[in-house]
């Protein structure tokens, strides 16, 4: 029986996020390297990293993976590279599911031409979503209080205490800037990587004691918070990151 497997082409930032947010989907992911011998020494990631070479027939791949049933990402930073790439994987694999990252309108166009089912322009989508969130209040006060002043506003680490309101229920349910004035920025996991709180991936995740949220607030707002919910670590936003 033919495996339903997602295929990452390039590795990069992008592909190990991609790789990240639908592992829950597909048991088998496989990125794709151009330059796998130091790709493959630098991987710390749990995810396989395999060879690449464009010029390959790659009917050979058939005979394992279930193409109907399967997805491909091409984020090669390589436009040209990326284009050729679209038009191979179409070529072989009528069927499969191909998505594409562009970082201009031209290319975008031509790899929808090579066969990918879907583009994702990522300049213009970054370029939009900062836009959206810089037109909130609340979003324009945070980065010009944290960057550009000295003020009460604060970033900080919050752990869950057993008797936390909150416990069972999902991220997408925290209320916390309207009901205790601060904003949850991500989750940070037991190995320390903390998680974007409205990514696709964490979005779904059902609170349990001990989990640790990294959020932003005032620090009068802070402290009544840390009463309700347990304990807390400031956190240098100089060197936060996620």
């Amino acid at each position: 029986m033919k495996n339903k497997v997602a295929l990452i082409f390039g590795y990069n930032d992008y592909a190990l996020e991609i790789a990240k947010n639908i592992s829950d989907k597909y048991s088998e992911i496989y990125i794709y390297s151009l330059h796998s011998e130091q790709d493959i020494l630098k991987n710390k990631s749990n995810f396989e990293i395999r060879s690449l070479d464009l010029s390959d027939n790659w009917e050979g791949i058939n005979e394992n993976f279930d193409f109907e049933n399967s997805i491909a990402f091409c984020v090669l930073e390589n436009s040209a590279e990326n284009v050729f790439l679209t038009i191979s994987l179409r070529s072989l694999f009528h069927h499969l599911h191909i998505i594409a990252l562009s970082n201009n309108k031209e290319t975008a166009n031509k790899l929808q031409m090579a066969g990918a089912n879907k583009v994702i322009p990522l300049v213009q989508t970054t370029a939009e979503m900062i836009a959206e969130m810089m037109e909130k209040p609340i979003v324009k006060e945070v980065f010009h209080k944290i960057l550009f002043e000295s003020g009460e506003l604060k970033i900080t680490q919050v752990k869950i205490n057993a008797n936390n309101e909150y416990i069972g229920r999902g991220i997408a349910e925290l209320d916390w800037n309207h009901k205790y004035g601060v904003i949850p920025l991500s989750m940070v996991h037991e190995d320390m990587k903390s998680e974007f709180i409205y990514s696709s991936k964490i979005k779904h995740h059902i609170i349990q004691e001990g989990d640790m949220f990294v959020i932003v607030g005032y620090e009068t707002c802070i402290g009544d918070f840390e009463k309700l919910i347990g304990s807390r670590y400031d956190v240098n936003w100089c060197n936060w990151s996620r």
